[in-house]
């Protein structure tokens, strides 16, 4: 917990000082711990020190953690690919999905989505068009969009973006804030206070981030250490 305890806080000074930069509030920021490859007793160490929301990428590691973490009282954040024959596990175990690309996941997401429960959904967008990465093209997005708004069970919330290795960081994170402006009036009028949430930045590229409008950033080695291999 030690060695947990000093990166956090390196890191909510990091956050602290990108904030003060750009004159926006730490309070508007949330700061999700990438816990992958990492094993449960971690995530009980984290949550000791005030971290609830946590990011995963592998499914199977993933159930396995959030069970041996149940009383915790955590929020779970998907933040891999997601595979069709992974949505109903995903529609069960998360709370938030980070992830979302197609129409057809959306679908199933909503479908196998238990029937006291709504997912907080964000759409992933390749800002930098890197084939390497995954996501919907921006010209693609609003249909996208219109698609996730037929299911009641789904809750769009924003947009999240991986960056390709040589992109320009604020630039592209600043697309991705326009184009989620641009996206809101094509929400149905009751979902538009909900469209709030920019999923944008990691350990290296954080301040950018934070400076271009970033709600929640997703932070696994600056906190967790470096990834180990996959549980």
């Amino acid at each position: 917990m030690q060695q947990i305890q000093q990166k956090l806080t390196a890191l909510q000074q990091r956050i602290a000082d990108a904030c003060a930069a750009c004159g926006r509030d730490v309070g508007d920021i949330t700061l999700i711990g990438v816990s992958k490859t990492k094993p449960a007793a971690d995530v009980h160490a984290a949550a000791a020190l005030g971290i609830t929301d946590l990011g995963e990428n592998y499914l199977d590691e993933a159930i396995s953690k959030i069970s041996a973490c149940a009383e915790l009282n955590l929020t779970w954040h998907y933040i891999g690919r997601i595979q069709s024959n992974k949505t109903r596990a995903i529609a069960v175990n998360f709370q938030w999905v980070h992830t979302l690309e197609r129409a057809k996941i959306a679908q199933r997401l909503a479908q196998q989505c238990p029937p006291d429960k709504t997912i907080n959904v964000l759409l992933q967008i390749n800002v930098d068009r890197d084939p390497a990465k995954a996501g919907v093209a921006p010209e693609d997005a609003a249909a996208l969009l219109e698609a996730i708004q037929a299911y009641p069970r789904l809750r769009p919330r924003g947009l999240m973006t991986i960056l390709a290795t040589d992109s320009n960081p604020r630039a592209s994170y600043e697309s991705v804030a326009q184009l989620a402006d641009s996206l809101a009036p094509r929400l149905e009028p009751a979902a538009r206070n909900d469209w709030n949430a920019l999923s944008m930045g990691m350990t290296g590229d954080l301040e950018h981030a934070i400076a271009a409008g970033a709600t929640h950033i997703r932070i696994g080695t600056a906190l967790f250490g470096a990834r180990q291999t996959a549980l």
